[in-house]
């Protein structure tokens, strides 16, 4: 078994087209978990019951059914319904919702974190209710989560593999591609787990970081 130079130089140019590919699913996935785990964070807190137990339903059964099954159903399920995404649009919403259900755990956690001083002032001020929590109860809590939320864009970025069996060419895709091609496997699965690691490892750290600047 022996290393092919060659066969890296040669894979290299799908390897970067794989990389934008992968990095743009991460970061629109991201962007989605967190708006959406938002609104559902906010959402399981309304003093409604029909807007609550049905938002709580449904995050609790994307929470506890895997990705890959959910990207299946977005892709081959709801054409069957007259709605059809493109893959790239299916991963990323696959990624984004399947992620915004733990995002809004995180949310809820922070919320719930925020002294309760701080909404007695908020009432006492007679703040209108959308100011206290943009201006008051959210930052607060934002600030409090912001590294679990990292934490979630980091396993979102090695879930991002899974993309590929709807067929969006990220950097697996490339890979296989590239290997059932050439037959030359050891150097492109190589070269995508030492680019996972470097993008995962560095960001761990970072999170790590912020966490302990934060709790200061």
């Amino acid at each position: 078994m022996q290393w092919n130079w060659s066969a890296v130089e040669d894979f290299m140019p799908r390897f970067w087209d794989g990389l934008a590919v992968t990095l743009q699913a991460l970061v629109l996935g991201a962007l989605l978990a967190f708006a959406l785990g938002l609104v559902w964070a906010l959402a399981q807190r309304s003093r409604f019951a029909v807007v609550r137990w049905p938002v709580t339903a449904v995050t609790e059964f994307v929470r506890n059914t895997p990705l890959l099954v959910q990207l299946f159903f977005l892709y081959y399920v709801l054409p069957e319904w007259g709605l059809t995404l493109s893959a790239m649009v299916t991963g990323v919403v696959g990624l984004g919702l399947h992620y915004s259900t733990y995002t809004a755990e995180v949310y809820r956690a922070g919320i719930d974190g925020v002294p309760r001083g701080q909404w007695e002032a908020a009432t006492a001020l007679s703040l209108p209710r959308t100011r206290v929590w943009g201006a008051v109860i959210l930052p607060q809590a934002v600030r409090r989560v912001a590294p679990a939320l990292g934490n979630y864009v980091i396993a979102m970025l090695k879930d991002t593999p899974m993309i590929f069996v709807i067929g969006v060419m990220d950097m697996l895709g490339e890979a296989r591609q590239f290997a059932s091609q050439t037959f030359l496997t050891i150097e492109a699965f190589t070269v995508v787990g030492i680019a996972f690691i470097a993008l995962s490892y560095p960001a761990s750290l970072l999170m790590r970081a912020l966490e302990r600047r934060l709790v200061r």
